[in-house]
């Protein structure tokens, strides 16, 4: 190749190597768009062992290490009046074409609403569901994957003479381009091949796409590019699922993740989103960030979110550079993952999910399950811990719940989760499952038939893990348990049998069998099932707000001063019982529980004859939270990069890692126009990770007054341990005392939790 250097101008002569052509094609044309002219990169082209596709695919595929420490700008203007609800509010001096005005621009959305709707395809929906998912999804893509784009080159330094971007297949070589409409159809070549950076000497091609998707029109044609002996590399934003990834190897493209975070800019005005009161204190600042974005967007129903993906479909441009919308997110799983201060002293979250496929089940009531985490999060600092405990005791329908704990949805899930595990446990005592059986086998027989004493059953934390540094709680994990002792009731069940006879030893007996059989069984289900969700998110609440709590009780400056009025208030009328739960009553569930402890629930027919009922009443005591340290080193290697991720996730929704889930951030600083940490420069084209977060020492707070269990629910009061976080990133390991980092409850259900069988025929209960 003759080659002549002018300005930033490369002429070239003659075929291009690594081209394939026509014998009787036109030499290709003068060509601009080196990479280094564009973005500035260096003249010395880069080491090919530091470039993506360097090495080979495989289950660790290479990425970028901590690259989740970069962040690049972007302008997203559409995010500014994304609460736009009526077009008609926007003046259009200009008429009702989109091109006469700016694309971002309220007049822009607003005439291209009308063309839309006046066009053969109208959006079925509101203007505003349409602005959110698909005018300012389309802004962003584009803005982003431009953006994403000059990040990947300038941080592979893809410079030299080599080096092209943003150039067209047809112009780089007409030849090679008719030989693959030939073969892959004009449909499919009518728009060419633009490249985001090819270099033609070493036949190497880059695919950038910001999100997590691709083009598919694109991939046909980079298959059959790597039929012919090149080398593509897809460079995604976000890591591919499965799905892509296979598309990717069925093409034989690599593929590759450089994660850097994205920070959306906007201007502020008038029609900016300001209705949300997540995670806020001051009902006059509202909390921003993606993670009340993607609640405020998220479709409050399965049949409204499908009928968003349907509308979509065909209208969104550049796919590939999308991030994850609300409904690849399953809001059943969602949790607060962290809590924090901004260095400006202000309120900053995370929220947590597991991704979910958005063709096959959408993610939906994001809105629901984010307003419950936040409801919560403020009724356990506004309520003093000796409110903490609900009491599903058939004995005594006088100490439920105490207000105004009763009015909130915090105590409500606690409550309906007690019974909830009620009835688990009848299902899991069933001898057609295997638990079962073996339960109804091994315990102690009398006269033939078995018989067990009454027990108390109720929910406790295991070691939760939770890392605290930079002002900040990590919640890693928060397993619960369930507890099982021995326990008599004076109410009687159905048919109104006298309780059988057990000798202390028979009783240890039966409870050993009860813990190795029936028990794992309701545990699972507490930790995993998605009907306990709500008993699990409200719990890592309390988890997010005792932290809080510690911390102001050191400094009352802290967090801006907005928690220290709100702390042991006793007033909860913010965040009251919602939606289709205001008129819920606790007298409704203690009801429920006292009908099926006296007329019985299940029916088992077991082996020795008769009828056997069994009547179960749970409960929950979580006034203890034991502590796993997790230290530095360990959060290090377990979580790498999830600061900055956490950090990052208050502009835009990030992937965590490999692992499936989705980080979604916020603050209540009241800022807007985007605020992550301004655009990294230009790096050297080896990886270097940025900042380490610092220790948090250990301080003392002011003791809070906490009730300790007792079989009422009621409880006494004990003095609390000191608080805070030592220098191994760890809540005060409270051990045996009351205040904990989730004291959810006194004695929630101290008194619960009844097994009872009635064998009808013999009159012989248990």
């Amino acid at each position: 190749m003759a080659a002549v250097a002018f300005g930033a101008t490369v002429l070239v002569a003659g075929p291009l190597p690594g081209l394939h052509h026509d014998a009787d094609a036109a030499p290709p044309k003068p060509m601009l768009g080196r990479c280094m002219d564009k973005y500035g990169t260096s003249p010395t082209p880069p080491p090919a062992y530091k470039l993506p596709g360097s090495k080979p695919a495989g289950p660790n595929q290479w990425k970028t290490p901590d690259a989740e420490d970069r962040f690049y700008a972007y302008d997203h203007l559409a995010k500014g009046f994304e609460a736009l609800t009526d077009p008609g509010l926007i003046d259009l001096p200009d008429g009702d074409n989109p091109k006469n005005y700016k694309w971002g621009t309220p007049e822009n959305a607003v005439t291209t609403w009308k063309q839309t709707q006046a066009g053969s395809k109208p959006y079925k929906g509101t203007f505003n569901e349409w602005l959110n998912n698909i005018y300012s999804r389309n802004e962003g893509n584009n803005k982003r994957g431009s953006s994403f784009e000059s990040e990947v080159v300038k941080y592979f330094g893809l410079g030299g003479v080599d080096w092209i971007c943003q150039k067209n297949l047809r112009d780089l070589n007409p030849g090679l381009h008719k030989e693959l409409e030939r073969a892959l159809g004009k449909d499919v070549m009518k728009d060419g091949r633009v490249f985001d950076a090819v270099n033609q000497r070493t036949r190497t091609v880059y695919e950038v796409k910001s999100g997590i998707g691709y083009d598919a029109r694109q991939l046909k044609i980079d298959a059959e590019l790597v039929r012919r002996g090149w080398k593509v590399v897809y460079i995604n934003g976000l890591e591919p699922d499965e799905k892509t990834v296979g598309k990717y190897k069925a093409a034989g493209v690599k593929y590759y993740r450089h994660a850097a975070t994205p920070n959306p800019r906007f201007t502020p005005g008038t029609y900016t989103p300001k209705d949300t009161r997540l995670m806020t204190p001051d009902p006059n600042r509202p909390s921003f960030g993606s993670g009340a974005d993607m609640a405020r967007r998220s479709a409050p129903t399965p049949e409204d979110v499908r009928r968003q993906i349907e509308q979509a479909r065909g209208r969104i441009t550049q796919p590939g550079n999308g991030l994850r919308n609300p409904g690849g997110v399953d809001f059943t799983t969602l949790d607060i993952s962290y809590v924090g201060q901004t260095k400006t002293g202000n309120l900053s979250y995370a929220f947590s999910a597991k991704n979910t496929d958005e063709e096959t089940a959408p993610g939906y009531g994001g809105q629901d399950k984010a307003q419950l985490i936040s409801d919560a999060f403020f009724t356990w600092l506004a309520l003093t811990p000796d409110h903490f405990w609900v009491n599903l005791n058939p004995d005594d329908p006088n100490t439920v719940m105490e207000p105004p704990f009763d009015k909130t949805d915090a105590g409500r899930v606690l409550l309906e989760a007690d019974m909830e595990m009620k009835h688990d446990f009848g299902r899991a005592e069933d001898p057609k499952t295997d638990a079962g059986k073996r339960f109804w086998d091994e315990i102690t027989k009398i006269d033939g038939a078995p018989c067990m004493g009454s027990t108390r059953n109720w929910i406790v934390p295991k070691k939760a893990q939770v890392r605290i540094e930079n002002d900040g709680a990590y919640i890693l994990s928060a397993p619960l348990d369930v507890k099982t002792v021995a326990q008599d009731y004076s109410t009687p069940g159905p048919g109104g049998g006298m309780p059988c006879k057990l000798t202390k030893e028979q009783t240890a007996h039966n409870m050993d069998v009860y813990r190795q059989t029936v028990l794992p069984v309701v545990q699972k289900q507490i930790n995993e099932a998605p009907k306990y969700a709500d008993l699990r998110r409200v719990y890592k609440a309390r988890i997010a707000a005792e932290y809080v709590r510690q911390t102001v009780a050191q400094d009352k400056k802290a967090f801006g001063g907005s928690f220290a009025k709100i702390i042991d208030s006793n007033q909860v009328k913010r965040w009251p019982l919602r939606g289709k739960n205001a008129d819920w009553d606790k007298m409704t569930v203690w009801k429920e529980m006292k009908r099926s402890y006296s007329e019985g629930d299940f029916k088992y027919e077991i082996p020795v004859g008769g009828e056997v009922w069994v009547y179960t009443v749970g409960g929950v005591d979580l006034t203890k939270q034991p502590q796993e340290k997790v230290s530095k080193a360990r959060f290090r290697a377990e979580k790498p990069n999830l600061p900055s991720v956490v950090q990052g996730s208050r502009n835009e929704a990030l992937d965590y890692q490999a692992t499936g889930t989705t980080v979604m951030g916020g603050d209540n600083s009241g800022r807007t126009g985007g605020g992550g940490p301004a655009p990294t420069p230009t790096p050297t084209p080896s990886p270097t990770p940025t900042g380490k977060p610092t220790e948090q020492p250990t301080a003392t707070p002011t003791p809070t007054r906490t009730p300790a269990p007792s079989p009422s629910g009621n409880g006494g009061h004990s003095t609390p341990p000191a608080a805070g976080g030592d220098p191994d990133g760890h809540m005060a390991d409270t051990g045996t005392q009351v205040l904990t980092v989730a004291a959810i409850a006194a004695a929630l259900l101290a008194a619960g939790g009844t097994l009872v069988w009635i064998r009808r025929r013999r009159g012989i209960g248990g």
